[in-house]
């Protein structure tokens, strides 16, 4: 299973690289689009960071219950196939408006981290499932990195050369999944597609009614709301706090991304033996709230790098809250319960980023009665803690 595995944490990989690639060159692309203000600007990316996310949280459960139903290995390749087309029209994208077409086709291909997750869920014993989630979290990590580094770098020479860098990463995995990627759903395992499960909320209901889960979604969701905050409005706040340019702003997304591999490939397997899945996602949220409450207030760009690496610790929550609800559905259903998490990962990235910038250009407008480019940072540190304290509720026994 060597070369499947590989094959399906590539296809997370750029799925990730999907939200990090345009990072960097976010700011200079609008403005040479539409014009206007840096503040301006922010708000456009969020719009276009929300349209991203509305596809993913429509799709994520269909093409979470199609691969139950049809198998992994369809619902990876054609998702591939059409996202190395969408790159190409986004790199000849002239107008706001086609580059809204590109995320929102953009969104649909990316919902496929359900589909990964199954697969993984699919080839793991129950007592690995964390740790195998965090090579899957370090997977999207990795494009984490790829991403801002292929943008920044490559945003230096042209804003549209990043597009067609990811074409041709979404092409040649298509080539190795087509020749390499064996199917993991059985006859014993596959479920027969329903409609009303696939959209959304009939997905919601049905994964919901598993005794624990809800309680978990809730921690996961405002995780994703808080941890979001990064991709939302870093550039903008980098840019804005600290004066960097695009390739600043890259590499410092790429330590973020390194980091966060590290944690989520090595480190976690070791904490969760130390401290239970559990208790990964209370130290996780821990370092979390160190890293916000730091950065809402923070003035120097050198603490900023070296404040990195404390907050990828906080990495460890979202694989660790994957394994535990992993354990707890049935074989036939791990398309669906991932399709229900990267919905719900989804939702928030359409919360997130709207709330998020909008909170940043309230806050860096040069009229604002009180500067503080930080505040989304605080607005995130809440958020984190009232996940906690809903995990604290959550009882241990099903969690």
């Amino acid at each position: 299973m060597r070369l499947p595995l590989i094959f399906v944490l590539l296809t997370v990989m750029i799925d990730a690289m999907g939200i990090g690639l345009i990072m960097p060159i976010m700011p200079n692309l609008i403005v040479e689009v539409q014009g206007g203000s840096l503040s301006e600007a922010a708000i456009w990316g969020g719009i276009l960071s929300a349209s991203f996310a509305v596809m993913q949280f429509l799709f994520s459960p269909v093409l979470g219950s199609l691969s139950d139903a049809l198998g992994r290995r369809p619902v990876l390749l054609v998702s591939l196939f059409v996202m190395a087309l969408d790159y190409l029209v986004m790199a000849v994208a002239g107008s706001l408006w086609l580059l809204l077409i590109g995320r929102i086709v953009g969104g649909i291909t990316a919902a496929t981290h359900a589909t990964a997750g199954a697969y993984i869920a699919d080839i793991s014993d129950p007592r690995d499932k964390a740790a195998n989630f965090g090579l899957l979290g370090a997977a999207f990590g990795a494009g984490f990195v790829l991403g801002p580094l292929m943008g920044g770098f490559l945003g230096e020479i042209d804003t549209r050369a990043p597009f067609y860098a990811a074409a041709a990463l979404a092409a040649l995995n298509f080539t190795l999944g087509w020749f390499v990627m064996r199917e993991t759903v059985t006859d014993k395992t596959r479920r027969t597609f329903e409609w009303h499960r696939a959209n959304p909320f009939g997905a919601f209901r049905a994964i919901g009614r598993i005794p624990g889960i809800t309680g978990l979604m809730w921690v996961y969701f405002l995780y994703s709301v808080a941890i979001y905050v990064y991709p939302a409005i870093w550039s903008y706040f980098a840019a804005e706090r600290f004066g960097w340019q695009p390739q600043m702003i890259g590499a410092s997304l790429a330590v973020y991304g390194i980091s966060s591999v590290l944690v989520q490939g090595w480190l976690l397997r070791y904490v969760v033996r130390w401290a239970t899945e559990r208790g990964a996602v209370l130290w996780g949220q821990v370092f979390d709230f160190v890293a916000f409450g730091i950065l809402a207030v923070i003035a120097s760009g050198n603490l900023a790098l070296a404040l990195i690496p404390i907050a990828a610790l906080g990495a460890m929550v979202q694989p660790a809250l994957q394994g535990m609800m992993s354990r707890r559905v049935a074989d036939n259903q791990q398309g669906e319960l991932q399709g229900v998490m990267t919905a719900v990962h989804a939702l928030s990235m359409v919360i997130s980023p709207l709330m998020m910038t909008a909170v940043f250009a309230q806050f860096s407008d040069p009229e604002t009665s009180y500067y503080l480019p930080g505040a989304p940072f605080l607005l995130a540190l809440v958020l984190m803690m009232i996940g906690c304290l809903v995990l604290l509720r959550t009882k241990s026994s099903v969690t």
